[in-house]
Parts: structure tokens; sequence; C-alpha cells
């Protein structure tokens, strides 16, 4: 078998346009689904939520037929410390929506963790709902705990002058990876003083005056790390933020892989909603994604902001997000 044959199982991230639905302020997003490749690399990322309204309930899988081996190819593959570390490289030529994208693939079970483009910074999945956040914050910096190669800190520098970026990643061979194949270092160059990366324990995060924001994606051996799944966590990122600050989080969901078998990513996504609603109350929202409910979502904390308000403050290409969040129900 060939490198690509022994190498790549990867989780596509769930693509979809944003959409407006009626009673609900919510986006749109983009998760993996593993296959282990045998000739052509097979992404399976979900038909979203809410295009199925007009569907059958038996969708058409337009990536059945996968990416052909010759049009992705592996820049790195090597263990660290902390993560079975894989960057791949997805030709333009390649009829998928990754084409023209390097992943960032941290598990054994090859859920993507990271995506760029060369010549944009949105990305069609959940790191573009991250890129929301900003509006409905206070002034102050804003904290990303699972930095990873980068891609929600790009695009919160790039469509925020304002923005100043603080990212904790706990392995360094991650962020050097980042810097050598995700364009990290051109974005350091390009903000010095807006983005500062912290080699160390998320959850040690803190800032003097507290931060506006916090974005949480923390993820090991292809699971929701534990201490997420406590509602103490979530306690002590609460008073992490100054007044009228927020958290939002990838929750994951059944789309999510991990290394042990038995542990099931809905199962671990409704433990995490549960232990923030413990904390949050009635300030919990939850965006879901995907072809079921449970595939993969993000949570919100706080107040509900002002939508239009909040809706004018995005991109265009953004704005459509703001409509798609729900209140948490247990």
């Amino acid at each position: 078998m060939s490198l690509l044959q022994n190498l790549l199982q990867i989780r596509p991230l769930i693509l979809s346009p944003a959409q407006t639905s009626p009673n609900s302020f919510l986006p749109r997003n983009l998760h993996c689904h593993p296959k282990p490749p045998p000739k052509p690399i097979h992404f399976h990322p979900s038909t979203p939520k809410c295009q199925q309204t007009h569907h059958s309930s038996r969708q058409p899988k337009t990536q059945d037929d996968g990416i052909p081996a010759e049009e992705v190819k592996v820049l790195a593959k090597f263990k660290s410390r902390f993560n079975y570390i894989r960057v791949l490289e997805v030709s333009r030529r390649a009829d998928h929506p990754f084409a023209g994208s390097r992943l960032l693939l941290l598990d054994v079970p090859g859920n993507i963790h990271s995506i760029s483009y060369i010549f944009k910074n949105l990305t069609n999945t959940y790191f573009d709902v991250f890129a929301t956040l900003p509006p409905i914050l206070p002034p102050g910096p804003i904290a990303i705990l699972g930095f990873g190669a980068g891609t929600a800190a790009r695009s919160i520098l790039e469509l925020y002058p304002q923005g100043v970026v603080h990212g904790w990643e706990i392995d360094p061979t991650v962020v050097a990876v980042a810097r050598e194949y995700f364009g990290l270092m051109k974005i350091e160059r390009q903000f010095p003083d807006r983005l500062v990366i912290h080699i160390g324990d998320a959850f040690k995060a803190s800032s003097k005056d507290g931060f506006a924001g916090i974005l949480v994606d923390l993820f090991s051996n292809g699971r929701l790390v534990p201490e997420l799944q406590d509602a103490n966590t979530w306690e002590m990122l609460t008073r992490c933020l100054r007044k009228g600050g927020r958290v939002m989080v990838n929750v994951g969901g059944s789309c999510v892989e991990a290394e042990d078998s038995e542990i099931d990513g809905k199962v671990v996504m409704e433990e995490t909603l549960k232990a923030m609603h413990q904390v949050f109350g009635d300030k919990l929202f939850v965006l879901s994604l995907g072809n079921r409910q449970e595939d993969s979502s993000i949570a919100l904390t706080g107040d509900v902001p002002d939508v239009e308000t909040w809706k004018k403050a995005l991109p265009p290409s953004l704005a459509g997000y703001v409509n798609m969040w729900k209140a948490y129900r247990g």
C-alpha cells in the first residue's frame, strides 16, 4: 500500500451555506467524518440540516468518490509529545470543498483541527462561526483556548482591526507546524501588537483585567477534554471574563471520533452542555450543525444580543449565522 493509503483517516468538516431561520439566532458549519481511505481519499461531509427541508430523507453523497490520492499531498507526518501530527495539502484542481486547502490533523482518527486557504481567510467551517463573536463583546482581548494552527485567530485579526488575540496551545510542536505550513509566522509579523501565543495549559489562561471573550476549542485524543464536562471548569472560565464577556465553545458531537471507541462524541457533547447549563442557566445558546442536531454544535453564553446590530457589524458572508442560534433546552 502507498504512504497515503497507510496514513490517512480523515474526518471531514461539514460545509453549509449561511441561512436564517425564524424564532432563532444561529450559524452553519463543517465537520469531519472519518473514513479509512482506500485508494482515493474519502471525505464525507454531511448535507447541512438547514438544506434538508425540500429534499427526501435520502440525500445523494456528492463526496462519495473522494479525492484521488494524487490530489492530496502529505507535507508532514510525525508524533509529538501530545499529538499525532499530519499536515495535508489538497490540490486546487480537486473536485472537493477542501480544494486548495491545508489541513491539520492531530489524532489517530483524523479529526481536522485547523484549515487554511491561500487566497481567503474564511473557511466555510465552524471557524467562521467563531469569527462572528467579536461584535457582541465588550472592548478587550479575546482568548483562544486550543489555538491549533491559528485558523480562528487569523479570521478575527483580519476582520476586526481593533481585535487582540491571546492564544493558548499546549503543544509547542503544533505552533511550530503552524508557522511552517499555515502562515502563522506571517500573521505574527503582520499583527505584532495584536497576537500573543502562549505555550501551556489553556486552563491557566489569564488576563489582568479579564478577557472580553473566550473561544474554547479543546480536543485531545479525538474527544473534548474531560475538564469541559465539569461545571467547576466553567465557573473558573467565567471568572476570567470581564463584565459583559462571553464564551463560545466548539462542543463537538457525533461527528467527532475519539481514539477510544467506547467514547461517544454525542454523549460527550451533551455532558458538556449540561455542565455549562449548570453555570450559565438560561444564558446558554446552541448552534447545531450537520444533518442531525447531534452531529456537531457550537455553544454561546451571555444575554441575547441585539440581532440586527450584530448582523450589521458582520461581513455579509457571516451575517446569516446570527439567526441560527437557539436557546439551550437541555
